[in-house]
């Protein structure tokens, strides 16, 4: 039993000392501790992050709902409030016992007293008592959001991918070193685990000795969301029956794209959304439609980063972490199409078969599937690394040393990692979760050795609130999660460079330095009055 645990008796003698003390020195203040006031589990309100989210109706509920046992939700932004509410709701939902949550019964009562807005600006400019903001937007509004946040001293947990570019993470980097006393954080929950933490520490024990490659595989976006679909909207007149060209016809993919847009129906925007928030930073004036918003905007080019935004913070954290890699020397991907829109011709009266009278056809969306080859140079006594990515349902290579029979002889759909060590081979699961080593004389030896980096027992929320509170130190701060996002964008950088390309990458100036036309991916066009 804890020495500091208040009984009955404790209080009763507490109590009385403090009357006696008061009869004593009667003019010496009586200082009463917050816990003798207000109870076992008590808070006081001086101990209380008072925060906001802003993008409620989706993981920022998630988040919020991690954080409700302990903190204060006193303002909501969301672009659209109906969606919300129903999400709100949805919480409510009794479990197969017939339980409801009470973090989520908590959750609901702080969202009914939170303020409401749909623009976080005018939230971030009225709500003084804000410490701390969650940002759970689209991918594109992530860094905007989180920027402006910390530039009003407040403290930040940014879902992954923490930024939409590589110039956006940079920035973002710079902000948090600026900033030491803003307590920032990734919403890349494995990296809060035990299993992150026993990968890290058989890597470093050499358990399979030096690390020259890694597979990391997911199945998304496969199921989830769609990619490598055409934006929705009629862009290109249907050939006459009959006609043709050298081929023997026109319906070629350009034209298959223009009709597959075309059969996807106008909606107009619901009511209560505010579309023009939801656009944001992007430049483009894209018209609303329920392909995008909600969730599906993850495949979306100006909205989402694909899988690799998606599930590369929870996949390739764990080498990056545990191999201490920084930026990448090259990469190179490949991929299924793109899904396409069509742009018609500059000049309608000019022959098809020349440039002016050719229609182009411009990504919108992210292939269905692809794979990514970075290289990171040796660091120390240890040596270079390959590193390859799998998306899409695509599965790397299985390693000689995976048993044929058991729960590793076929593997896991969902995703996973795999270190090639010089001794044997490394595998765990998304989140960093069930790690286990081959040959198993060697995984004996990796459950001998010893911890030696300190456990988080609580959530990864909660790490961060307690972090600012002083009581534990943040998990996957921004000083390391920007760097780990660079990488993870880099690929889609080098995706969209071109097939068959290697870039090549100078990290110290965040510069590709063989494929100039590649750098203007690495940032973005603004939206007037949105840039950062």
């Amino acid at each position: 039993m804890s020495e500091n645990k208040l009984t009955r008796r404790n209080f009763v003698a507490d109590a009385g000392k403090l009357a006696l003390g008061a009869m004593i020195a009667p003019n010496v203040p009586t200082i009463v501790p917050r816990h003798v006031l207000g109870g076992v589990g008590y808070q006081a309100p001086s101990d209380t992050v008072n925060y906001a989210v802003v993008g409620f109706g989706g993981q920022g509920s998630v988040n919020a709902q991690a954080l409700s046992a302990t903190e204060n939700l006193v303002a909501i932004c969301d672009v659209d409030m109906l969606y919300v509410q129903n999400k709100a709701k949805e919480k409510l939902r009794p479990n197969r016992d017939g339980v409801v949550n009470p973090e989520a019964t908590k959750l609901n009562e702080q969202y009914e007293k939170s303020a409401k807005y749909a623009d976080f600006r005018e939230m971030l400019a009225k709500e003084k008592g804000i410490d701390a903001v969650v940002v759970a937007t689209p991918d594109h509004l992530h860094a905007v959001v989180a920027k402006a946040a910390m530039d009003m001293g407040k403290h930040v947990y940014v879902q992954k991918p923490l930024t939409w570019s590589v110039h956006e993470a940079r920035l973002l980097r710079e902000t948090a070193l600026k900033n030491r006393k803003l307590v920032t954080q990734m919403g890349n929950q494995g990296h809060s685990s035990d299993g992150a933490r026993l990968i890290n520490e058989w890597i470093q024990a050499g358990v399979i000795g030096p690390v020259h490659e890694v597979h990391v595989w997911t199945n998304r976006p496969a199921g989830y969301w769609p990619q490598g679909v055409p934006r929705p909207g009629a862009t290109v007149a249907l050939p006459a029956p009959g006609s043709l060209n050298g081929f023997g016809q026109l319906w070629g993919q350009n034209v298959i794209n223009g009709t597959l847009a075309r059969a996807i129906p106008e909606v107009p925007v619901p009511e209560g959304l505010r579309w023009d928030l939801y656009l944001g930073p992007v430049a483009e004036e894209i018209p609303y439609h329920p392909i995008y918003h909600p969730f599906n905007w993850r495949g979306w080019i100006d909205f989402g980063m694909g899988a690799l935004g998606d599930m590369g913070a929870h996949l390739i954290d764990h080498p990056f972490w545990a191999l201490g890699l920084t930026y990448p020397i090259s990469i190179e991907a490949t991929s299924a199409p793109f899904g396409t829109m069509t742009i018609p011709a500059a000049d309608p009266s000019a022959p098809s078969n020349t440039p002016a009278g050719r229609p182009r056809s411009k990504p919108v969306s992210y292939p269905l599937a692809s794979t990514v080859h970075y290289q990171f140079a040796a660091r120390g006594a240890q040596p270079p690394v390959k590193l390859f990515w799998y998306d899409g349902g695509l599965y790397p290579p299985r390693p000689d040393l995976l048993p044929d029979t058991g729960p590793d002889a076929t593997l896991k759909s969902e995703g996973g990692v795999i270190f090639i060590g010089e001794k044997g081979i490394l595998l765990n699961d998304t989140y960093g979760s069930n790690p286990r080593i081959y040959p198993e004389s060697l995984m004996q030896q990796a459950q001998a050795v010893p911890k030696t980096m300190p456990r988080i027992t609580w959530n990864h929320e909660q790490n961060w609130v307690k972090a600012i509170k002083g009581q534990a130190t943040a998990s996957s701060p921004l000083e390391y999660a920007a760097q780990l996002t660079e990488t993870m964008l880099l690929g889609v950088v080098a995706l969209r460079a071109g097939q068959g390309k290697k870039v090549l990458y100078d990290g110290e100036k965040m510069q590709i330095t063989n494929v100039p036309e590649a750098n203007q991916y690495l940032t973005r066009e603004y939206r007037s009055g949105w840039a950062i």
